[in-house]
């Protein structure tokens, strides 16, 4: 710069790289999106992105630490002021409701393109999201004694998965019923069956 002041780069685009992923990669494939497409949906030149990310695998990367670590974050909150097991499950399925609900791109490219990752930061976060879920079982076990460490497994699986299936369908409903909805089914098939 002609003054000799140092450059400031804008705190808030790495966020916008990420959003702007996010939803490019949601709506083509990861593979079908350019690191150039990428960049002039944040409103920067494709290059300008290697100040921030070294590759889109990168990209995605940080898209999928930043769903498990929110999530995470959430659930850890969750059971650490928990007063009553019941009021725990809500909860933790209204947690994950919301991030279906309001970061669906996000949600949807978590899904779709877990397996375009280089194994190790696969393997990596799917073990964060294994612990995930077992947070979940061990809440379901407590609050319901006559069921195994496999029922509970099964049926925690089961609600997130329903909870989940918001992402590959358009239901026509608002946000608010959908909300409503999917912790219904969620908190139903936590409370069906036992050993």
């Amino acid at each position: 710069m002609a003054d000799g002041a140092a450059r400031v780069r804008d705190p808030a685009r790495k966020e916008k790289i990420l959003i702007a992923a996010a939803r490019l990669i949601a709506e083509q494939g990861y593979h079908a999106v350019s690191m150039a497409e990428i960049g002039g949906e944040a409103g920067i030149v494709g290059s300008g992105i290697y100040r921030h990310f070294e590759s889109k695998s990168s990209i995605l990367v940080a898209i999928f630490d930043r769903v498990i670590d929110d999530l995470v974050i959430d659930e850890h909150r969750v059971i650490g002021s928990r007063s009553d097991l019941a009021r725990t499950l809500d909860l933790l399925i209204d947690g994950q409701v919301e991030f279906v609900v309001s970061s669906r791109a996000i949600a949807q490219v978590y899904h779709n393109e877990i397996a375009s990752l280089p194994v190790e930061d696969r393997n990596r976060l799917r073990r964060k999201q294994r612990l995930y879920v077992q947070e979940w079982v061990h809440v379901l076990l407590e609050m319901r004694p006559d069921l195994d460490d496999a029922h509970a497994r099964t049926l925690v699986h089961a609600a997130i998965n329903a909870i989940q299936s918001a992402l590959f369908h358009k239901a026509g409903l608002d946000e608010d019923q959908l909300r409503d909805v999917l912790a219904g089914a969620a908190r139903r098939i936590l409370m069906t069956g036992s050993t």
